[in-house]
């Protein structure tokens, strides 16, 4: 972007200003740190200058918004046309109650639902189940059949809607029920619209919620994206998540580069399958976590689309602009938020959030400022909203698409998380014989993705410890608190209530129908037949979400026991 003679002038002015106008201070007053670093500690140099960007070719790295590389943005008008999907998370206890938050939402100018489950629903165990006492209902709604489907959505219009469910290695069962739900209220398929989380790679990587193994969870993932090609295109069938690898101590770079890796595996699997890239692809999604090194965070999200469409198009030839554009859900990060004085956190969230719409998110969760102590509090979950609706209707920032685009630090530091992202997901390639899916299969095997993530993590708390790294409340700027803020606590009743829906279900419900919809599933799996179809014909007769995880049990076997965990 700049000839030759004008960055040598660029560079001797810079020498100049270090001589005559920096130095003289620094020897003065020198400055507050010797290094400066994100949160991911990456070091951060005190000034960037168009030298530090000289190597960037404007249509290659930057174009315009809504065209190749779209780093830039997806979209031609981003938010001047329509602002992000302001998804706000939830779900607990009963389906009612969740029912009662989604139309509270609603009402409070939500444009989208996002729904948490509780740990059983999410581990495909039923409420009976004797591990789950005492979990019903606890982190999210409990979800155990298709009448809790029903009530969870009473009164809402599917066709009109977008959900998003967040759940993984039980999704197939989620999203059969989501569809069961449809054809019962005469919603067309291809009218419902939503995302299902449903990303299992993730979950070997770093959150830790499976059923199966690996590579049979990986085809059951392939089964949704073809189900979901085919019948219900509205429907994102995969949210291909670094939230949970950056909530579990990755860095910046390596929530990106995992993240990556992982999609890519997914186009892969779906390849070999015999899909066509063009038909599947633009349906996939991605979520992301947001936390508080504004640049930084910015920097990731251009670079990811970036990275995604040059390597879709390379590497895989995808042909539409909609297989190479990248689209995200932002989430602000969890494991920032602190205990102590908690309404700091809506400061950290209003920075979190306000980079990932700088960053061109396509919807954005914001977490609420009590959720270090328990579920979200009613005032909180609105705080947590207006805080959205406060960004995009009062800051401004929704009026210029990529305002930080031609930033000479931000194009630096997008640079340079592309080149390590790419660094690792090469290595990832090379682990695989040239797989991208085979390396994430062998990096999950051998503990690699885990080793990393470990190691940044303990990198982090050590910078913590020793106050390298600040955070306010707890390793400086404390106070003595004797209050307890107001928190929200789920009524024990709720299990006793979810046991004698699911038992009333069970008494009602034709068995013999359930069970030969279940035989049918089982002979799928045997006959490497696409599942999705069978559970939904199970899931119409009131099978349980337990009792369709069983068969898969059955077949493949539990992945914790396999591994020495169970």
């Amino acid at each position: 972007m700049y000839d030759e003679d004008e960055l040598a002038d660029i560079r001797s002015s810079r020498e100049d200003w270090e001589e005559e106008t920096l130095e003289p201070v620094l020897d003065r007053f020198g400055e507050r740190k010797d290094r400066f670093a994100t949160v991911s500690n990456m070091e951060v140099d005190r000034l960037y200058t168009p030298d530090d960007v000289a190597d960037m070719d404007y249509g290659e790295d930057l174009g315009f918004p809504g065209e190749p590389p779209y780093t830039r943005g997806p979209y031609p008008t981003m938010y001047r046309g329509r602002t992000w999907t302001m998804r706000q998370f939830a779900g607990f206890g009963t389906a009612e109650e969740t029912n009662d938050r989604f139309h509270y939402l609603i009402d409070e100018g939500q444009t989208g639902l996002s729904t948490a489950f509780d740990m059983p629903s999410l581990m495909g165990k039923d409420s009976d189940d004797p591990l789950s006492d005492g979990e019903v209902g606890k982190e999210g709604v409990a979800v155990d059949t298709l009448r809790d489907m029903e009530i969870l959505f009473d009164g809402i219009d599917l066709g009109e809607v977008s959900t998003s469910f967040t759940i993984n290695p039980s999704a197939p069962v989620i999203f059969a029920m989501y569809v069961a739900l449809a054809d019962q209220r005469g919603v067309p398929r291809d009218q419902i619209s939503g995302t299902m989380q449903n990303d299992m790679l993730k979950e070997f990587i770093a959150q830790k919620e499976w059923v199966i193994p690996p590579e049979p969870s990986l085809d059951v993932v392939t089964d949704t994206v073809e189900f979901a090609t085919e019948e219900t295109p509205r429907i994102h069938p995969i949210s291909v998540s670094g939230y949970h690898i950056r909530e579990a101590g990755s860095t910046a770079v390596q929530e990106l580069a995992f993240t990556l890796a992982d999609g890519f595996a997914y186009v892969e699997d779906a390849m070999d399958r015999g899909l066509d890239v063009d038909d599947f692809a633009p349906r996939l999604s991605f979520f992301f976590n947001s936390h508080n090194s504004i640049f930084e965070e910015i920097a990731k999200f251009r670079a990811a689309r970036r990275i995604y469409a040059r390597v879709m198009d390379e590497w895989y030839d995808a042909e539409k602009p909609e297989s190479k554009r990248l689209k995200f859900h932002t989430q602000t990060a969890g494991q920032s938020l602190t205990a102590q004085q908690p309404l700091n956190n809506v400061v950290r969230v209003t920075i979190q959030a306000l980079a990932g719409v700088m960053g061109g998110t396509q919807s954005l969760h914001t977490n609420s400022f009590d959720e270090a102590l328990a579920l979200p509090s009613e005032r909180a979950v609105r705080v947590a909203l207006r805080t959205q609706q406060i960004i995009a209707e009062e800051s401004g920032a929704a009026d210029i698409v990529d305002p930080l685009g031609g930033s000479f630090a931000v194009e630096a530091l997008t640079d340079q998380v592309e080149q390590e992202a790419m660094e690792y997901i090469e290595h990832i390639k090379e682990m695989g014989d040239g797989s991208v899916r085979d390396g994430v299969l062998e990096g999950i095997d051998q503990g690699f993705f885990l080793r990393e993530i470990q190691e940044a993590s303990y990198e982090y708390q050590e910078r913590v410890e020793d106050d390298e790294e600040v955070v306010v409340g707890v390793n400086k700027y404390t106070i003595s608190e004797d209050t307890e803020p107001e928190i929200l606590k789920v009524d024990e009743e709720v299990q006793e209530k979810q046991l004698d829906r699911l038992a009333r279900v069970k008494e009602e419900r034709d068995d013999e129908a359930v069970e030969a919809r279940l035989d049918d599933l089982q002979a799928a799996i045997e006959n490497d037949e696409n599942v999705m179809p069978y559970i939904v014909d199970a899931v119409k007769e009131y099978a349980t979400m337990g009792e369709v995880m069983k068969v898969f049990e059955a077949e493949y076997g539990a992945y914790s026991e396999q591994i020495g965990l169970a």
